[in-house]
């Protein structure tokens, strides 16, 4: 029997359905304040990611995980939803939904996706994630990273608890799939309306992603991100980015 995948619900009472799916190393909490701006006219689904905290559920590949997602989607919610958002590792798994199943959604929003794959960052994190796995639960360590990855500071004490709770195999085994994951050529397939959201002070390869990923899906938009990092559009702008998805959804 298969493993059911871990889901936190908002505005279950709302028929129309909006799923987001969080970053690697993060959890649901990634979209929590959207969920709240979003939950009185919308059941907002915020699912965790195989192999993160509070997930029954290893990482085996985005593949899998989309997968998963999907049969999560027929058996709930009739084989559709309006909308599903994702950020970094959870954008790259809904590239792979638009792909598996085309007709999964209706609008979506994809941002920061990954779909150029590096040979070399893929071959150094086995052994530096294995010789440094044991910081991660150590607080000093965690700020640090924490401060890396400029998120707001109200979410620090959920990213140290669940972050620490993550285990070895399934860290190497997402960051690996994260630096692989090249986009099938189904892609192109996908007819919902689709926004690909990139930061604009992000890697020059993750500009060259949102760009690729802009000509493989028809009719989709580009909005790069003047100022802004990964992940801080969802993440340090959820009233906006809550704000913008209503409005496409509404076009």
């Amino acid at each position: 029997m298969e493993i059911p995948v871990k889901i936190i619900e908002y505005g279950t009472q709302n028929p129309d359905v909006i799923m987001l799916l969080h970053g690697g190393g993060l959890s649901w909490w990634n979209f929590r304040i959207e969920a709240e701006l979003l939950c009185g006219s919308y059941h907002v689904v915020l699912p965790v990611l195989d192999g993160h905290a509070e997930s029954d559920a290893d990482f085996v590949s985005i593949e899998e995980n989309a997968r998963r997602i999907i049969s999560h989607i027929e058996g709930a919610y009739g084989g559709s939803v309006l909308a599903i958002g994702g950020l970094s590792l959870g954008a790259q798994i809904l590239v792979e939904i638009l792909a598996q199943r085309p007709d999964t959604c209706r609008y979506a929003v994809i941002e920061s996706a990954s779909v150029i794959p590096s040979r070399i960052t893929h071959a150094l994190i086995g052994p530096t994630f294995s010789s440094s796995s044991g910081l991660i639960k150590q607080e000093w360590f965690a700020k640090m990273q924490f401060k890396y990855l400029r998120m707001r500071d109200d979410l620090f004490e959920d990213y140290f608890r669940d972050t620490a709770k993550i285990t070895k195999g399934n860290m190497i085994s997402f960051l690996k799939a994260n630096t692989s994951y090249a986009p099938k050529p189904e892609l192109r397939k996908c007819r919902a309306k689709v926004r690909v959201v990139v930061g604009g002070k992000e890697q020059k390869d993750m500009l060259r992603s949102a760009r690729l990923l802009h000509e493989m899906l028809p009719g989709s938009t580009l909005e790069v991100k003047e100022g802004l990092y990964h992940g801080e559009y969802s993440i340090n702008h959820p009233e906006k980015y809550a704000a913008e998805l209503c409005a496409m959804m509404e076009a």
